[in-house]
């Protein structure tokens, strides 16, 4: 595990005020897990739509845990899903579900398969895409108001 996969969005015990201080047990455990309750119930209902459709059309529910998947297979259709979308196009003409539902499904195998060791990692070797952002990207007061 690296010291990204070790991010936290939530704060630690000690970054609370008395007040806020519970001494409830599960208070005390719950807090220090993933903040699942801040994924918007909308788009996790819309992806599980779509994680439905595919379960019927591709063999199953979580039938990439049974051979592994090629991440660029699953990077292309989310890039084609949310091309789709920003042009205008909300649904996807066969399942009729909103596109960026299709590309969070796109996005969620490809990260489910990646935890379960089902991911064949076949991205180009690395480029300068993120040098490239960093150097078009303004920096904080060097912008014009």
């Amino acid at each position: 595990m690296t010291e990204q996969d070790r991010l936290r969005v939530y704060r630690e015990p000690g970054d609370f005020t008395e007040s806020e201080e519970s001494t409830n047990p599960k208070d005390l455990l719950g807090r220090l897990k993933p903040p699942l309750h801040l994924i918007p119930p909308a788009a996790e209902i819309a992806e599980a739509v779509v994680m439905g459709l595919g379960a019927k059309k591709y063999g199953g529910p979580y039938n990439w845990r049974t051979s592994h998947v090629r991440a660029t297979v699953y990077v292309a259709a989310a890039k084609r899903h949310i091309a789709q979308w920003l042009d205008g196009q909300d649904d996807d003409a066969e399942s009729g579900v909103s596109h960026l539902a299709h590309a969070r499904a796109c996005l969620g195998i490809l990260l489910d398969a990646l935890a379960t060791g089902h991911l064949v990692d076949d991205r180009p070797p690395p480029g300068a895409a993120h040098a490239l952002i960093e150097r078009h990207t303004v920096a904080t007061g060097d912008h014009e108001p």
